[in-house]
């Protein structure tokens, strides 16, 4: 349509045509499926709206942001990293929302015999090798640093600490039986069930919640703010429940 006649509709007070614009959605990598099939749903009830998924750990999906990236709903895996967008004037601070919880839970081969009840199991000889996200931009491994700290167990494990760049890889090494043990969400384990199993819930110095919001340099603000709603919905929180959210 040409800008003269959208000049002449709006002087008219004729509303504009509804043309709507589709959307990247940059998540945290624990989010991968409970996303896909949310915006799977999200695009049969708005069907001129195609949503393009990116996962990553939640610092990775800041830095891509911060670098211009064209990012239209920024969802991570914890509040600093959203606090950190924010104060960067990265996101429309009225459209951020909490929408789910988590816990972290330390995972083994399914066929580990290791019996580790507590942090501190992780000195057992058994144990050589650890995944975790890396702390530095991971919000799994920011958790398990934390509960290691705080468990006085840190320092003594470093020599046993892979870094994954996120918590699926994380939970990808255990699943391969390339490390004996590691951190990862409740819900990542949920996805390799029969792969792996969880030997307890790791104690957490914080609630672990996922914030949502708006790009405030996306430019299909109101398709993106419908996303945002959209996981806020009933029909959303029904989808997270299911992959093991709390919500």
């Amino acid at each position: 349509m040409k800008k003269p006649l959208l000049l002449s509709m709006a002087l008219l007070g004729i509303p504009f045509p509804s043309v709507a614009a589709d959307i990247t959605v940059a998540a945290a990598a624990s989010l991968t499926d409970a996303f896909k099939v949310i915006a799977a749903d999200f695009e049969k009830q708005n069907p001129q709206t195609k949503v393009k998924l990116t996962f990553a750990s939640s610092g990775t999906l800041l830095q891509q942001l911060r670098n211009g990236a064209p990012i239209d709903v920024l969802a991570t895996a914890d509040q600093q990293t959203m606090n950190d967008a924010q104060a960067q004037s990265l996101i429309i601070k009225a459209s951020r929302k909490d929408f789910a919880a988590n816990q972290l839970v330390l995972v083994t081969p399914a066929n580990s015999r290791l019996v580790i009840n507590a942090l501190a199991g992780l000195n057992q000889a058994g144990v050589k090798r650890i995944a975790m996200g890396n702390p530095a931009h991971v919000p799994a491994g920011r958790y398990a640093q934390a509960a290691l700290e705080q468990s006085k167990q840190w320092q003594g494990l470093q020599a046993k600490l892979i870094k994954a760049q996120n918590v699926r890889q994380a939970l990808d090494y255990v699943a391969r039986g390339e490390t004996e043990a590691g951190f990862v969400f409740a819900t990542d384990a949920i996805s390799e069930k029969g792969k792996i199993k969880v030997v307890m819930t790791v104690p957490t110095t914080q609630a672990i919640r996922y914030p949502i919001a708006v790009s405030s340099a996306s430019q299909a603000a109101r398709e993106a703010q419908l996303f945002v709603q959209y996981v806020n919905s009933p029909a959303g929180k029904q989808i997270l429940r299911r992959h093991g959210f709390k919500v």
